[in-house]
């Protein structure tokens, strides 16, 4: 990849279901080791977007990129076809996401979760990806719950090891969904504190959230989504404390106090 390319590049991405358009062409570059949240309402598309660059939703027009490499489709010149699904497979390995739900294997521990996707999507030794599952959950604080099963933690535990279960993979790209959302409060710092760990550890990361200070003071840029659109972006002081737009302002307007 060329140094000056970034390693996320979207552009004019649309996404309908039946006739309701969620994603109104989409344009956004991510440089590597860069941190960019999105906020905004809910409706205005910010999951679906993700969704979309993880290949998890099919989107009907645009294009995206990930260190280069066209994401789930690829222009034939004769117009938009899919990949094949072994390559949307590997794809989808590069680029980790981790959602509001743990979605973790319930019959698995934490540290076979995590070891789970090394061994049959990398094609590591057991060994091998017990070592990094080990080094993972070490890395997230649960190296004393790892032979926990699920129903054994807290959410916030759970939550931390669907995310060292996403970065054992090493993807490209990490995309973060409202990942505190479902946990009650007082786990909500624990699963941040290891977002932040990460962000200050260069990975380059995508995060949907409504936990503004987490995002004012990790994030390098913030975007903010209002009806499919990317209405207004810049760095957080200057987007929280100048906002151009009265969407972004009314949006602002509930977390009142977060910014001052």
């Amino acid at each position: 990849m060329d140094a000056a390319q970034p390693l996320l590049r979207a552009r004019n991405v649309h996404k309908s279901y039946g006739r309701v358009e969620v994603l109104r062409g989409i344009d956004l570059d991510i440089a590597a080791g860069e941190v960019v949240a999105i906020i905004g309402s809910s409706g205005s598309g910010k999951t679906t977007f993700l969704r979309c660059v993880n290949v998890l939703e099919e989107y009907e027009q645009g294009t995206i990129e990930v260190a280069g490499q066209a994401i789930g489709y690829q222009d034939t010149g004769r117009g938009r076809v899919r990949l094949p699904e072994r390559t949307v497979v590997a794809q989808r390995a590069r680029i980790g996401i981790v959602f509001q739900g743990y979605n973790l294997f319930p019959h698995l521990t934490a540290r076979s979760n995590v070891m789970l996707g090394l061994r049959k999507v990398r094609g590591k030794s057991t060994t091998e990806a017990g070592d990094i599952a080990d080094r993972w959950l070490e890395r997230v604080g649960l190296a004393d719950r790892k032979s926990h099963y699920p129903y054994q933690l807290s959410g916030g535990q759970q939550q931390r090891v669907a995310i060292a279960r996403a970065v054992a993979m090493e993807p490209k790209l990490m995309l973060f969904d409202e990942v505190t959302s479902a946990l009650d409060p007082e786990l909500v710092g624990e699963v941040l504190g290891v977002m932040q760990d990460l962000a200050g550890s260069g990975m380059t990361m995508l995060v949907v959230s409504h936990e503004m200070l987490f995002v004012g003071s990790v994030a390098n840029r913030v975007v903010f989504m209002d009806g499919g659109r990317i209405a207004e972006q810049g760095p957080p002081t200057t987007l929280f404390r100048n906002p151009t737009s009265e969407r972004l302002r009314s949006f602002l307007g509930r977390f009142h106090g977060v910014f001052r």
